[in-house]
């Protein structure tokens, strides 16, 4: 399948490092590193979702989509500093991480399961690349994460017509998908982000030792601050959407300023930084 866009449709020429923000710089790094590792992801989908030739195939271009995500932020990011060295450090990556790629069952338990993580997934990609466009004046990084975001969109509604696909076979009920969606939320500062934003920015390779700890705030630190009121309840409305509840209904609305009061909480533990990603 053709892919929507190429890294020769981004206006590299436009680059512009007098509106680069350093803070910003060390998680497009990591969400390089992350995006890269796709193409595992898709074997692990491939062998939970053995013998579904249609869902394989989306599989697959959807890694080879995530893939070029990487390598486009892999490259801004060596525009901004021409010794950044991403294949080395994306080796490192994987060399450190890893996943269960022998698994021949999800590790949410069914194949829905499977699928509302991955849905969960895409929410957050989204809002994230939806809320650096919104934060940069850098065109360059501005560009690549719109379409990124978009991609991502797109990705969910995939994810989302297979779940409805397979909740047909496999009954799940509204409680247990809602704490599948809950339990994938709460990864989202995983040792897979926490790691790649280690490797990503570490001084050299082969870095120190990895300090869980220090990598998950330094990164939330600079993620959190990103987000306003909209991505927070554009996204818990597709979480919502995902789990069978409406949208944009009360508990919803609930959640959500839950959530957004939660974030504002973490971002007021550090004053130190800038109040935003803006360039």
């Amino acid at each position: 399948m053709k892919p929507h866009w190429t890294l020769e449709d981004i206006p590299w020429d436009q680059f512009d490092r007098s509106k680069v923000n350093d803070d910003l710089v060390r998680v497009v790094r990591a969400a390089s590193m992350v995006e890269s590792n796709a193409a595992d992801y898709a074997t692990y989908l491939c062998n939970v979702f053995k013998g579904d030739a249609e869902f394989a195939a989306a599989a697959v271009q959807w890694a080879r989509e995530e893939v070029q995500h990487g390598v486009a932020l892999g490259r801004w990011a060596k525009l901004v500093d021409p010794d950044f060295d991403y294949d080395a450090r994306f080796a490192a990556f994987r060399a450190g991480y890893h996943i269960p790629l022998d698994a021949d069952t999800s590790v949410r338990g069914s194949r829905p399961g499977e699928l509302i993580a991955r849905c969960i997934v895409e929410v957050g990609t989204s809002s994230y690349y939806t809320a650096i466009a919104d934060a940069t004046d850098e065109p360059v990084l501005r560009e690549i994460c719109r379409r990124i975001a978009t991609d991502e969109w797109r990705h969910y509604g995939l994810f989302y017509r297979h779940l409805h696909r397979y909740l047909e076979q496999e009954k799940l009920s509204r409680s247990k998908r809602a704490w599948i969606a809950f339990s994938r939320m709460l990864e989202t500062e995983d040792d897979e982000l926490r790691f790649a934003y280690h490797i990503a920015n570490a001084p050299a390779i082969p870095a120190t030792s990895f300090d869980r700890r220090k990598a998950g705030t330094e990164y939330a630190q600079r993620t959190y601050r990103l987000y306003n009121p909209n991505h927070i309840e554009r996204a818990m409305g597709m979480v919502f959407k995902a789990v069978g509840f409406a949208p944009h209904g009360w508990l919803s609305r609930l959640l959500t300023a839950l959530v957004r009061y939660a974030m504002a909480l973490r971002t007021f533990r550090w004053p130190n930084l800038p109040a935003s990603g803006k360039a």
